[in-house]
């Protein structure tokens, strides 16, 4: 057990203990409805009942009516388990304050590897600040968050080791491989950083005289074993060595990554990546002023993740978590280097600030935080679930009044709630398990909701007598147009429609007057 020096109390919240509150109350007390933003969170957890019930891991299908049913690789499986049990005891409000927990803990430990790596806390924190500002566009309550707190941890051993020679922490990479591979096809960032590590010591090997290859031959071995033990475990998971291929599988398809809307790259005009452009600003012009040249693992790092947030809007939280170290560090240089007035009065106010922070022991006032919002939880003080405002949470309810039969042809989220509110009673066209549905049946979805040619032919194909969609949207539009179809449901987030046969008239009957809801400017826009 570590004692506490001298004058130092447990009262004291350290910088680090302010951080994770801040952000864990925010998203707990404050935004936790935005962690429920994506309908996947519903999914994930009815997957995870279902292997909770049947004690087995699915290898196809069960959530859509499509026959046969389709090979689906549950890569997030173990993630879904957890969220299942813990949907059990609380619901979406007991899995949103979980992966609140994840988030604050990432950032958390994000600032103490940043304060750790420089000599100046006034830097580390707004650095710190920064990062977490620009990843939060892509916090949801899905078991993404569990790759970014991984990442923050695998980053900081590799680092470690290269720069400080603490070998010991690459025996913990196959152990924390061994549960990556199975919570999250996220695992595949580890072994970029590994080969990043790996190409950066072999160009050193080959670079030195003969004489200085030792150190850098050294580190190129433990690395190699490092990585080979962790190819090994990666194999203890359900599916084998087609985990590996996974994530291959899903980025090479043109059609899933044009599809999903977080695999696209950052639109500039929006609002949401604001941060992430400051946080671009303020890289380029320190790493243009400084005169310390990045190494080459730092610049393969910077260009890797940078090319592939660009690429894809998600990956922007797994850029700034990596880059945000190697940046620190060159701004504590540049500072050092400094003879400036405001250098000199940023290194004593940080020694001063450091010297405080150093007074905190323990983390009492984090533990009172999380103890605080479980009570909340508990009390029904703090409950979330899926907004009526922007989920189809009305006309599910219509849907399982009305128990309507036959094939539906629904947007890719609405299928999500569709599985968390209403499986078994209905099964989905579609949802946002694309990579399962694969690019012949996304090409087919597309095809009906651009209205491309032939596509009526995909309805006939899959006997579809009913369509649940966005009521802001042409294919909606279509259809209140079409005499063929009667809008039987409408509100401002979804209407229903039924073909006009003699099957459905009844629904037809009994609800005569039905319109479309109008749309205001705001959801115009959106």
């Amino acid at each position: 057990m570590i004692k506490p020096k001298s004058g130092s109390s447990f009262l004291i919240p350290s910088i680090g203990d302010f951080l994770f509150i801040s952000v864990f109350l925010l998203m707990t007390v404050h935004s936790g409805k935005n962690l429920l933003g994506d309908g996947d969170t519903g999914y994930h957890v009815r997957a995870g009942e279902y292997m909770l019930k049947t004690h087995a891991i699915p290898r196809y299908d069960m959530f859509s009516y499509l026959s046969p049913p389709l090979p689906w690789t549950a890569h997030e499986w173990l993630s879904e388990v957890v969220m299942a049990v813990i949907h059990g005891f609380s619901g979406l409000t007991g899995v949103v304050t979980f992966y609140a927990f994840l988030i604050a803990l990432t950032f958390y430990l994000l600032f103490k590897v940043v304060d750790a790596t420089l000599d100046n806390i006034i830097i580390s924190i707004p650095l710190v600040v920064l990062t977490t500002a620009a990843s939060c566009m892509h916090w949801l309550a899905r078991p993404h968050i569990i790759s970014m707190l991984f990442m923050v941890i695998w980053h900081r051993l590799l680092d470690r080791f290269q720069y400080e020679g603490r070998q010991k922490g690459l025996y913990l990479l196959p152990v924390i491989m061994l549960l990556w591979v199975n919570l999250h096809g996220g695992f595949m960032g580890g072994f970029m950083l590994l080969g990043v590590y790996l190409l950066g010591n072999g160009l050193d090997l080959v670079l030195k005289k003969e004489g200085e290859r030792r150190p850098s031959l050294a580190k190129l071995r433990a690395l190699g074993v490092a990585t080979a033990l962790c190819l090994v475990v990666t194999l203890v998971n359900p599916y084998g060595f087609h985990i590996l291929l996974f994530p291959f599988q899903l980025t090479s398809s043109k059609d899933l990554m044009d599809t999903v809307s977080e695999f696209l790259s950052p639109n500039f005009h929006e609002s949401y990546v604001r941060w992430f452009e400051v946080y671009l600003l303020g890289l380029v012009a320190t790493l243009g002023f400084s005169k310390v040249k990045l190494n080459f693992i730092e610049a393969a790092l910077v260009v890797l993740f940078l090319y592939m947030a660009l690429f894809s809007a998600r990956y922007i939280p797994l850029f700034v978590i990596v880059v945000t170290p190697i940046w620190g560090k060159h701004l504590d240089q540049m500072l050092k280097g400094s003879d400036l007035k405001l250098a000199s009065f940023l290194k004593t106010r940080s020694r001063n600030i450091a010297a405080i922070d150093a007074r905190s022991y323990g983390h009492l006032w984090p533990a009172v935080a999380v103890c605080a919002v479980l009570a909340a939880i508990y009390a029904g003080t703090i409950e979330f679930a899926f907004s009526p405002e922007v989920k189809p949470v009305a006309a599910i309810d219509f849907l399982k009044r009305e128990r309507i039969s036959g094939n539906m042809f629904n947007n890719d989220e609405f299928g999500d709630c569709v599985i968390y509110s209403a499986a078994p009673m209905y099964k989905v066209f579609i949802d946002g398990r694309l990579d399962m549905y694969g690019a012949t049946r996304v090409k087919e979805y597309k095809k009906v909701t651009n209205f491309q040619l032939g596509w009526e032919g995909v309805l006939d194909k899959y006997r579809i007598s009913w369509v649940f969609f966005d009521a802001n949207s042409p294919f909606s539009r279509y259809l209140q147009a079409n005499p063929g179809w009667k809008l039987i449901y409408a509100d401002k987030v979804a209407n229903i429609f039924v073909r006009n046969v003699p099957q459905y008239q009844y629904l037809i009957r009994k609800y005569p007057s039905v319109r479309p809801v109008p749309q205001s400017d705001k959801d115009d826009k959106a």
